[in-house]
C-alpha cells in the first residue's frame, strides 16, 4: 500500500485548499518541481498531482509544471487531475510522462466517456469520486448533484477503470481523520480499488489504512499532513512495508 503526496496547484504555486475552497488556500512552495524531489527523497513511491485551476477551468492550466515533474522523475509513477475532460488532453499528459490520469467532473457528467478513455489509453485511467455527504461533487467541488458516490463507482466497475480516488470534501484539509466507513463502502460496492483522499492526518490513520488493506484500499494521498509536519511521509511509508502491506 501507498502513502501518496499531493502536489496541488494554483497559479504555478504548490497549495493546500480546505475543503476544496480557492479562497482558503495555503501556499507551501513556490517550487512545485522541488516539492517532488523533496518527497522522491522521503521515500514516495507515486505522486498526486492537482490541477486545481484547471479543475475550475475545464481545461488544463499548470500543464507545463505537470510535466516537468514528470520529466524530473521518469521512473516515479505520477497521477493527474483538474481539468481533464478530453481524450486530446489525456494523450497530452501521457506523452508528458505521467502515468494516470483522474477523470473527475467528466465521469459524472458523461460516464460513457470513462469507457472511452479507457478502450483508448488502457491502464492509465483513474476515476475520481470527490463527495459531500455521500454526494458526488463536480466543477472543482463548487456543485454538489444528486448522484450518489456508491452508484457511481458501480458503473465503472466493466470498464477498466485502474483505480478510484475517494475524497471526502467535508475531511479535505480539515486534518480530522479519514472517513474510512465511506472509502471501505465504496471498495466494497464498486469492486474498483481504492485510493482514499482527505484527512489524513497522523500515524493512527496510517494503521487504520492497514487494517483495510485487504478490503480493496490501494493507499491513500497526503497532502496537509506531510507539509504541517503531523504525518513523516517516510516513517508512514515504512510502517506499511513492515506491516506487508
Amino acid at each position: 500500500m501507498l502513502i501518496i503526496p499531493a502536489i496541488d496547484l494554483k497559479d504555478g504555486q504548490c497549495v493546500r485548499l480546505r475543503q476544496g475552497r480557492m479562497d482558503d488556500s495555503t501556499v507551501f512552495s513556490d517550487d512545485p518541481v522541488a516539492m517532488a524531489t523533496q518527497w522522491r527523497n522521503q521515500g514516495c513511491r507515486r505522486l498526486h498531482l492537482v490541477d486545481l485551476n484547471g479543475a475550475f477551468a475545464g481545461t488544463p492550466v499548470n500543464g507545463d509544471i505537470v510535466r516537468a515533474i514528470a520529466n524530473e522523475h521518469r521512473d516515479l509513477p505520477v497521477q493527474i487531475g483538474g481539468g481533464i475532460r478530453d481524450l486530446s488532453t489525456i494523450e497530452f499528459y501521457l506523452n508528458a510522462g505521467v502515468s494516470y490520469c483522474i477523470i473527475g467532473t467528466k465521469a459524472v457528467q458523461d460516464p460513457a466517456f470513462v469507457a472511452e478513455a479507457c478502450k483508448a489509453f488502457p491502464g492509465h485511467i483513474i476515476v475520481g469520486i470527490d463527495a459531500k455527504d455521500g454526494l458526488v461533487a463536480t466543477d472543482g467541488w463548487a456543485d454538489v448533484s444528486t448522484v450518489k458516490a456508491t452508484d457511481l463507482a458501480a458503473q465503472f466497475a466493466a470498464d477498466g477503470v485502474s483505480s478510484i480516488v475517494y475524497t471526502d470534501i467535508a475531511r479535505d484539509g480539515m486534518m480530522q481523520g479519514v472517513n474510512w466507513e465511506a472509502t471501505l463502502e465504496l471498495a466494497r460496492v464498486g469492486g474498483i480499488p481504492v485510493i482514499a483522499s482527505g484527512g489524513v492526518t497522523n500515524m493512527d490513520d496510517v494503521k487504520r489504512l492497514a487494517e483495510t488493506a485487504n478490503q480493496g484500499i490501494l493507499g491513500a494521498i497526503t497532502g496537509r499532513a506531510i507539509y504541517e509536519g503531523t504525518l513523516d511521509l517516510r516513517d508512514a511509508q515504512a510502517y506499511l512495508d513492515q506491516q506487508g502491506q
